[in-house]
């Protein structure tokens, strides 16, 4: 007899389970109930947000102008507002020479894009049509690693798929087809496949928490989405104005929390800054002195509590003028003077 089976099944010579009592079959009562409370949990989540889930079909030329070649992709996006403002994922629809919205209940409006920031992988559409349902945008600064995450999309052609899982990690680091770092992403586990970029993460509330974006393949259950708190400031800069002017430091940062004997040592109003990763050779981080395994708690005269924080005080304003910053060195605080460059769109 093969041993492996042989202890899998008892001891030789003995019936399985032999003198113990057999597992109940299937769930205990409070198993069932855990259960049935996480499916309910998921099952709400879905139907808060799936009416306000879109597919995305784009068109895009293939070999240039007069080449007669088109290529179609096809992507996810969720609205925003009742007048028809649909975030979506860059990518989705960059360099596109159609793109059509097709909406929960089927319907194809026309749409137009408002603009798009690839340094972020977002873009902004309008569609325009009535009776739209806006899904409720969440706070990704309130999540918690192991928390329930569900994501609705249209993989692979399939029209609103659901997946389920748990955020993985927070505050990842990932580079955005532009080349550029796209700092405080959210790993999760819910499964994500071609079709599914741009749609949404919701929590079990069925609030939005992020913008699926990319999976690493040929790995399984590493996915991740951007902050819903970093679309929701770069779809107000694109409704603005059309494209996302930004101040450029030139690092790479993490969200981390301060040791209490700092906080208390020079009073500070906050309990997390960023940590810096690293620097871009020559970049303004670097010119102004600053080093890796900093953690900048302050930028021009204000605190910086994490990577959120930092992206909304390096606007167009800031470009080419000289900033104080704060930051810790080995638990001791210093000030520089950083000057933003700007990153062209």
């Amino acid at each position: 007899m093969n041993t492996e089976l042989s202890f899998l099944a008892g001891e030789p010579g003995q019936p399985p389970n032999s003198g113990r009592a057999l597992p109940p079959p299937g769930p205990t009562g409070n198993d069932a109930a855990l259960l049935d409370a996480y499916s309910q949990a998921v099952i709400g989540a879905v139907e808060r947000v799936e009416p306000s889930v879109v597919r995305i079909a784009s068109r895009h030329r293939r070999g240039g102008a007069g080449s007669g070649r088109d290529g179609e992709g096809t992507g996810s996006g969720f609205i925003i507002s009742p007048d028809g403002m649909v975030l979506t994922n860059a990518h989705v629809v960059h360099g596109a020479s159609s793109v059509q919205v097709v909406l929960h209940d089927g319907r194809r409006p026309d749409t137009a894009l408002i603009g798009e920031d690839p340094d972020t992988d977002l873009a902004l559409l309008r569609v325009y049509a009535p009776n739209l349902v806006a899904a409720r945008l969440g706070d990704s600064k309130r999540l918690r690693v192991g928390q329930v995450a569900v994501a609705i999309g249209n993989p692979l052609g399939f029209q609103a798929s659901v997946t389920a899982g748990v955020i993985s990690a927070l505050g990842r680091s990932l580079r955005s087809q532009s080349g550029r770092l796209m700092d405080d992403i959210i790993q999760t586990d819910a499964a994500l496949n071609p079709g599914n970029s741009g749609g949404p993460l919701v929590n079990s509330l069925g609030e939005v928490i992020g913008v699926n974006t990319a999976v690493i393949l040929p790995a399984q259950g590493i996915c991740f989405a951007i902050a819903i708190n970093t679309a929701k400031w770069i779809a107000g800069l694109l409704v603005r104005d059309g494209r996302v002017r930004r101040g450029y430091l030139g690092f790479a940062g993490q969200n981390v929390n301060l040791p209490r004997r700092v906080i208390r040592e020079y009073q500070l109003t906050q309990t997390s800054g960023v940590l810096l990763v690293s620097l871009q050779p020559h970049g303004p981080a670097a010119l102004a002195g600053l080093r890796e395994n900093d953690i900048l708690i302050g930028f021009n005269g204000h605190p910086v509590h994490g990577i959120d924080d930092l992206h909304k005080l390096l606007t167009g304003d800031v470009i080419d003028q000289p900033c104080p910053v704060a930051l810790l060195r080995e638990g001791k605080r210093q000030f520089l003077t950083v000057l933003p460059s700007e990153v062209a769109v």
